[in-house]
């Protein structure tokens, strides 16, 4: 899951990466409200981790501007030092999905990074089931059959994408900038080489190609 962290704390903002990509997130930082407002307007993330008191534009301005956006649906978590209930009340107002005070339990943070997830993916339950295939993105094991499938931090990645749409076709430019955000990107022919592994590792129906476009999980009946 790729994640946009605005915050202009570069310290807090290099611990909250470490600790997010220590979770299989792929996780781009901005330190300014106007980056973010242009990273929003031109590319699409999972998930917003947003602080207040930011400089050029300032939280709440850039909050409404992505709510009045038409795709402006994205999970919004605000992360600030205001504690004042007149604050958690007017992030709330104007969009956030969730409120939490700086400094910040990094597994509460983790905690309710997954439930935004969830909740965006319209699934109640924690784990993500399919013919099988089970991911806990708590733990972030897969299962197969009930029994432990090993996975690198990439396939794990690739498949949790997959595994959050079924029957939707995730193109080959949205999974890349999953996997690497805005870090440069790998091998040409990275994704064919996860999708290969993860077809050995679990079953070889389980991702369909959809040639020249990207790749899907069917939705089952």
């Amino acid at each position: 899951m790729r994640v946009l962290l605005v915050e202009d704390d570069r310290s807090l903002a290099q611990g909250i990466r470490v600790a997010l990509r220590g979770e299989g997130y792929t996780l781009d930082w901005v330190a300014d409200g106007v980056e973010a407002e242009h990273a929003l307007h031109c590319e699409r993330f999972d998930l917003v981790l947003l602080d207040l008191g930011l400089p050029r534009l300032d939280g709440i301005s850039l909050l409404r501007s992505i709510r009045g956006q038409s795709e402006g649906s994205v999970p919004v978590l605000i992360l600030t030092a205001r504690d004042a209930i007149a604050d958690r009340i007017q992030g709330l107002d104007a969009g956030a999905d969730d409120y939490l005070v700086k400094p910040v339990d990094l597994d509460e943070l983790k905690a309710r990074i997954r439930a935004l997830l969830r909740r965006s993916q319209g699934r109640a339950q924690p784990r993500l089931e399919y013919a099988g295939v089970s991911l806990d993105p708590a733990t972030q094991q897969v299962f197969y059959q009930g029994q432990t499938v090993p996975m690198t931090p990439m396939e794990y990645q690739l498949l949790h994408q997959l595994l959050a749409r079924p029957g939707v076709v995730v193109t080959r430019e949205r999974l890349s900038s999953t996997l690497y955000g805005w870090q440069e990107s790998g091998p040409g022919n990275t994704l064919e080489v996860l999708i290969h592994n993860l077809r050995k590792k679990l079953y070889t129906g389980l991702i369909r190609t959809v040639r020249g476009v990207g790749y899907l999980v069917e939705r089952q009946p």
